[in-house]
């Protein structure tokens, strides 16, 4: 099973290798698009933004997604993305200014 880890800074390629066992090469994540952060790995994505919620992150920054860490795309799909509320009725983020958010956190944090 994929291993949840909190990202605050550069990953490692243990991290790495510990957030993508279940899918082969593909990883989901969870960012805070407030404080610049992100969790990695895990089987669903609502673990991520537990975790994030756990360690003081608002609701209202949090957005899931998923790295293929060999062609380096980027996706924007998650159940945790629904919120009408902030303008978002679907799974995907549609605000193209969060996407460009999530875009640079995962690409300082993963070095792309």
């Amino acid at each position: 099973m994929a291993m949840l880890v909190v990202i605050d800074k550069s990953v490692t390629p243990d991290q790495i290798q510990q957030m993508a066992q279940d899918y082969v090469g593909y990883i989901k994540f969870v960012v805070d698009i407030d404080k610049k952060i992100l969790t990695g790995g895990g089987e669903r994505h609502v673990e991520g933004e537990q975790k994030l919620l756990e360690l003081g992150s608002k609701q209202e920054d949090l957005w899931g997604g998923g790295l293929d860490w060999e062609t380096k795309e980027i996706d924007y799909n998650s159940m945790i993305n629904i919120r009408p509320s902030q303008d978002n009725p679907s799974r995907d983020v549609l605000s193209p200014s969060i996407r460009k958010q999530i875009d640079t956190i995962v690409g300082q944090l993963f070095g792309l």
